[in-house]
């Protein structure tokens, strides 16, 4: 005999008066926010409680597989030898700069259970740009594979390679004790890198209690699943991560919380490639994936997704940058795992999704990224400040114990950003209906998403004035079917007009590639400027695409 759970009642039970997820008022950083009761106060918990998924494979490669007793053992031995034979204590920044591997994930894990702070460089940075970092976060060591460990290490930084030392290392004390630290839940756990509106990438800082109250926010989805009818033990759950280890997408709200729930990690190697994705999916039977729009375009250009058994996927999201009502058609209509599309919106500055929009949302109020994630507070707030009503534009406020504690050593941004009562100002515009869901109107300002990464016109202006035949410039987004934008520059020049080759050469020895212009219109026109002296950003657009 059968029984059937009514959804709104186990809801309640989750989340209501002494429920594992209910949530509770405590001071944060002097502010009252809304934190899990039932919460762990530091990352090495989350590893020491993983021990009891044993033999169930924790991330798994097209050619290897780590089960959780294997990772447990691996990153406690490598923990040691990082305090005892590296030095590293308590608060030290440790660089991670490398491709995405399993010793990647090894590495994070034996850094940020000791005590200490994973900093997680852009693979794609260029040379210029890992100075900056290395100059910001002072770190102590850095992890780095063969094609990055170069850059990092000329600026005096000891070095491991990924290739060679993390693997000797995690094998090196085979007897190690699980790694614990005496740290507060606000110590900085993690650096990840946003793309800044100042020129120069700006390092949001993240603690234990930002990561580990995502991971209570995956354990909690996972439970409401299975209330709302999806019977399968959230540990037989496979999720495919792409995206690179340096966004939040694929490290706070993957690697962290599914070391945690027991559930596999499929981890993709290289660079994106359909066919091997798909033959991932079908070896281990994924069941969740969450990509960006380039991905999504890039799977319905291919035809091969019926050479391959994908019924296993049933959970398929988009995130990470703005994504039209076209492309999800097109997806629903093509691609069989896509009929239950599901959207979000995040920043890298809230550890995890704003809001998530679900396909009943989408259904009706096309456009929407749905209601706020479970633990945010969200207003929409007039320039004043003043909070605006159902259907009024205006800027997205967030707050939550989500939030990052700030940019590290940057007071000015962080004082920009996160104001009283620890409200942070997305930049972003928007408006809420009647039934509590978001819809943006247009993201930060000038903020270009190429394929899923930020650019900021900003840090690429500011880099093509350093070259000596631009007078001024104004770098903006262009539309492509593809990456969803391309990175365009209008480039004011004296007398002679330097080759586009030469500004695009003389930026890729800056910047991520990236970064780099796809298109450029060159002129001896100056820029129009307002009364206060500033590039009319509008006024040089509309002329372009006049």
């Amino acid at each position: 005999m059968t029984t059937t759970q009514d959804p709104m009642a186990a809801y309640a039970r989750l989340v209501g008066p002494g429920g594992p997820f209910e949530l509770v008022e405590e001071d944060v950083l002097g502010t009252r926010l809304p934190v899990y009761r039932n919460r762990a106060r530091a990352l090495h918990e989350i590893l020491a409680d993983s021990v009891q998924h044993g033999d169930r494979t924790y991330i798994a490669t097209a050619g290897e597989r780590v089960t959780f007793t294997e990772h447990a053992a691996r990153v406690s031995s490598l923990a040691q030898a990082l305090v005892e034979d590296h030095g590293v204590t308590k608060g030290d920044r440790v660089v991670i700069s490398a491709a995405n591997t399993i010793e990647w994930v090894e590495s994070f894990w034996a850094v940020v259970s000791i005590g200490a702070v994973a900093v997680a460089f852009n693979a794609w940075w260029s040379e210029r740009e890992v100075e900056h970092g290395i100059t910001l976060t002072t770190p102590v060591l850095a992890i780095a594979d063969a094609k990055r460990a170069g850059a990092v290490g000329q600026h005096g930084v000891p070095v491991l390679s990924i290739e060679t030392d993390v693997p000797a290392l995690c094998l090196a004390h085979p007897d190690a004790p699980l790694p614990s630290a005496d740290v507060a839940e606000d110590d900085p756990a993690v650096l990840i890198f946003t793309s800044g509106t100042s020129g120069r990438p700006k390092a949001a800082t993240h603690s234990h209690r930002n990561l580990l109250a995502v991971v209570e926010y995956h354990r909690m989805n996972d439970e409401l699943m299975q209330a709302f009818g999806n019977p399968m033990d959230p540990r037989d759950r496979g999720y495919l991560l792409v995206s690179p280890l340096f966004h939040i997408a694929s490290l706070h709200n993957l690697v962290v919380p599914r070391l945690a729930t027991g559930s596999k990690v499929a981890l993709h190697l290289g660079s994106f490639d359909v066919e091997r994705i798909y033959a991932l999916i079908e070896a281990e039977r994924v069941t969740n994936w969450g990509a960006v729009p380039t991905m999504a375009s890039r799977m319905l250009d291919s035809d091969t997704a019926a050479d391959f058994d994908l019924s296993s996927l049933t959970a398929f999201s988009l995130a990470s940058a703005p994504s039209s009502l076209a492309l999800k058609q097109r997806l629903r209509e093509n691609l069989p795992f896509a009929t239950a599309l599901v959207d979000s919106y995040g920043l890298t500055e809230t550890s995890t999704g704003v809001s998530a929009a679900t396909p009943a949302d989408m259904a009706e109020a096309p456009g929407t990224v749905g209601r706020p994630t479970y633990g945010v507070q969200l207003e929409i707030r007039d320039p004043l400040g003043r909070t605006l009503g159902p259907g009024q534009e205006g800027e997205v406020c967030v707050r939550s114990s989500y939030n990052m504690l700030g940019y590290w050593r940057n007071e000015e941004a962080t004082a920009a950003t996160i104001r009283e009562d620890r409200w942070l100002h997305t930049g972003d515009l928007g408006e809420v209906d009647e039934q509590g869901r978001l819809r943006l109107s247009s993201r930060r300002s000038d903020l270009i998403i190429r394929g899923g990464e930020n650019v900021y016109p900003v840090e690429i202006e500011n880099v093509l004035s350093e070259h000596p035949g631009v007078i001024e410039c104004m770098v903006y987004g262009v539309a492509h079917e593809d990456l969803g934008q391309e990175v365009a520059a209008v480039v004011v020049h004296g007398p002679e007009a330097p080759a586009v080759d030469d500004l695009a050469a003389f930026l890729k020895r800056e910047l991520a590639y990236y970064k780099v212009p796809a298109h450029w219109r060159l002129t001896a026109e100056p820029l129009a400027r307002n009364a206060t002296g500033k590039v009319a950003r509008a006024v040089v657009l509309a002329s372009v695409s006049g």
